[in-house]
């Protein structure tokens, strides 16, 4: 009888713990969100300078992810169409990295948190330092905290227009004297 009086609550209580730990309601039940893109007070368009698709690392993920610089110089990480899985202590990682396949490659590289995610379905806007350096935080991940592991990543890759000025300019050849063929044949 006192086994029962001891084990009952000890059940109740490694139970709790369990739920709360795991907090598996928010597998079926998502957080909506949609904000708005944030244009006011910009003075000016934004401007796209990079962008990627979401691929699911161990949870479905999917929606785009796109870095702006408002009118104002300030750069924000917009994501659209954007759905995962619910789940505890989930933040917003930039990371230093091409691409992040899998948990292992969020760990070992540099990243930058911005935060806990607003929701897991929706548009949600996040806004970038002046520190973060986009030439070297080329991908942004889902992560969940509290059991490290990668939901799903965008690997970004920089806009063709406004990544125009890193690359040389296309040589004019009309404006090269002639003196001879440039054919490999001739």
């Amino acid at each position: 009888m006192n086994k029962w009086k001891v084990g009952i609550p000890v059940l109740v209580i490694a139970l709790f713990l369990a739920w709360y730990a795991f907090r598996p309601e928010r597998l079926f039940i998502g957080q909506r969100i949609h904000e708005e893109f944030p244009t006011m007070g910009t003075g000016g368009s934004a401007q796209t300078l990079a962008s990627g698709t979401f691929h699911g690392v161990l949870h479905p993920t999917q929606g785009t992810a796109t870095i702006y610089r408002l009118g104002n110089g300030s750069r924000v990480l917009r994501f659209t169409k954007f759905k995962t899985s619910n789940g505890p202590d989930v933040h917003v990682y930039m990371v230093a990295t091409d691409d992040a396949k899998d948990s292992a490659t969020v760990q070992r590289a540099e990243v930058i948190d911005l935060g806990t995610i607003k929701g897991n379905i929706g548009d949600q806007n996040y806004t970038l330092g002046p520190d973060v350096d986009l030439s070297k935080y080329r991908a942004v991940s889902v992560w969940c905290k509290r059991f490290s592991v990668n939901f799903g990543t965008a690997a970004l890759v920089p806009d063709q227009i406004s990544s125009v000025k890193r690359w040389p300019l296309p040589l004019d050849l009309s404006r090269i004297e002639r003196t001879q063929s440039l054919s490999p044949f001739a």
